[in-house]
């Protein structure tokens, strides 16, 4: 086992009888490719670094002047420019998209979803609803109506459920109705 080399940052020895490598006039840089000998000053010409007491006599150095606002440079400028427009200008397509389409967007055609099926409510009675009957001698339509109006025709009794459901002599009146979709059901009226 060896042991390491004692002074391990100490320049190389040379052996007896050799002369010491060439060293740069005092306060110039080596030749490219060379370190400073030891004790020598630090290139570019710089003096070693002393460290000082505080308040040795000295002032402390004087602040130095802050900084003005570094400039941007213009492709910054052009990026922040084109992010803006495609923001305002897709809020504005979204405007005019909204403002010239025939259904009037999707908040218009919720709401007429919603008034649509406000408006077929009053062609689907429940039992107890009075109706006027449209077309009764064609295609005839229940349409709901106020119990006291003097378009009340009839009242609604029952539902009966199944293709061949028909309303018996205790009714007035009754409408089939039969589908592929759903079950085939028919309503039976009775005189208000």
């Amino acid at each position: 086992m060896s042991a390491p080399p004692p002074y391990q940052n100490q320049p190389p020895q040379q052996g007896y009888g050799y002369a010491p490598p060439p060293q740069p006039p005092y306060g110039q840089q080596p030749p490219y490719g060379q370190q400073p000998q030891y004790g020598q000053p630090s290139q570019y010409g710089q003096q070693p670094y002393v460290a000082q007491q505080p308040n040795a006599g000295q002032q402390p150095p004087a602040p130095r002047p802050p900084q003005g606002p570094r400039r941007r440079s213009p492709l910054h400028s052009l990026l922040s420019i084109a992010i803006v427009l495609a923001v305002f200008g897709g809020g504005a397509w979204y405007v005019w998209k909204y403002n010239t389409d025939p259904n009037g967007g999707k908040a218009k055609a919720e709401a007429t979803r919603s008034a649509q099926a406000e408006e077929n409510k009053k062609y689907e009675p429940k039992v107890g609803d009075c109706v006027r009957i449209q077309d009764p001698q064609g295609s005839p339509l229940p349409v709901i109506v106020d119990c006291k109006s003097a378009e009340a025709q009839y009242k609604m009794a029952d539902t009966l459920y199944g293709p061949d459901r028909s309303c018996g002599s205790a009714y007035d009146y009754g409408i089939k109705y039969s589908s592929r979709r759903a079950a085939d059901y028919t309503l039976c009226f009775k005189k208000v």
